[in-house]
């Protein structure tokens, strides 16, 4: 069934989507990744596209993607200010990536998120992505020190997809 709200919010976002290769928002970027470290690990090799209101030069979200095959594209990063989230403003993120990606001739999307991060699984399912794997220990691995999120430890990285459907 269709969500009429969520279409109507959608419908009338009327973003500015730029890619940078300067002066990353970091303030931003941190809001979906740990540190700085761990964002420069991935920063460099993709394209950084910010999200802007009209009349503003403020970035209110950013995404990251990184290439991983010919076929398919990561999102390493997305994130919306805390002031705008709930607003729509991240499913209009993922309209313009699938647009970018799907121009560009990717045939998916893939995403990963911690196993406990039940708001941004449901964020990925409800804008057409699947779970398909789990990458067990993921953040005790890569990270020296434990990170926690709503009180619980990062263990594991859930991994989502989307196919891209050719148009025309």
């Amino acid at each position: 069934m269709l969500n009429l709200k969520t279409f109507i919010i959608k419908k009338y976002i009327n973003l500015t989507i730029k890619q940078i290769t300067t002066d990353y928002p970091y303030d931003l970027l941190l809001l979906a990744d740990e540190t700085i470290e761990g964002i420069n690990k991935y920063l460099f090799d993709s394209e950084v596209y910010v999200a802007e209101l009209p009349d503003t030069e403020q970035p209110i979200g950013v995404f990251c993607l990184y290439q991983i095959d010919a076929d398919t594209i990561e999102i390493m990063n997305i994130a919306i200010a805390e002031n705008r989230q709930g607003k729509g403003i991240g499913s209009s993120l993922i309209d313009n990536i699938i647009k970018i990606v799907g121009e560009a001739g990717y045939k998916q999307i893939i995403v990963g998120t911690a196993d406990c991060g039940i708001k941004q699984i449901r964020f990925y399912e409800k804008n057409g992505f699947v779970q398909y794997n789990i990458k067990k220990n993921y953040f005790t691995d890569i990270y020296d020190t434990p990170i926690y999120e709503n009180g619980v430890q990062l263990k594991d990285m859930v991994m989502l997809k989307r196919k891209i459907m050719k148009t025309g």
